[in-house]
């Protein structure tokens, strides 16, 4: 039996993307601390700043990136936002929802949004 596969992506301020690791995890499922080691082994091998990560709705992750990388913005993948919104609500309405939190997701601005 094998456990998960961690990926973690970076794209450079010339857009250029990168693998900076894979790790294999254990079969009990991932959590904040596995990340925090994962994330100060980037460190240590060079990787001195973030600017923003996104991720999964992973309880504590956001302490794990801000503990490795105080400034680092974190933000969660829409999918993880808007499949968290499903959850709460009918599967008879959620094609509206979706409609509806595509539009605050596509805004241009805040305040558009």
């Amino acid at each position: 039996m094998c456990g998960a596969f961690y990926v973690a992506m970076g794209v450079n301020l010339e857009g250029v993307r990168d693998v900076l690791g894979i790790w294999v995890g254990p079969s009990g499922g991932e959590g904040a601390k596995q990340w925090g080691t994962m994330l100060s082994d980037l460190k240590n091998r060079g990787v001195q700043d973030v600017c923003t990560v996104c991720c999964d709705g992973l309880k504590g992750l956001p302490d794990s990136i801000r503990a490795v990388w105080p400034d680092a913005t974190v933000q969660t993948y829409v999918v993880h936002l808007v499949r968290n919104s499903l959850r709460l609500s009918s599967r008879k309405d959620w094609g509206k929802v979706t409609t509806g939190l595509r539009r605050i997701y596509t805004a241009p601005t805040i305040t558009a949004a």
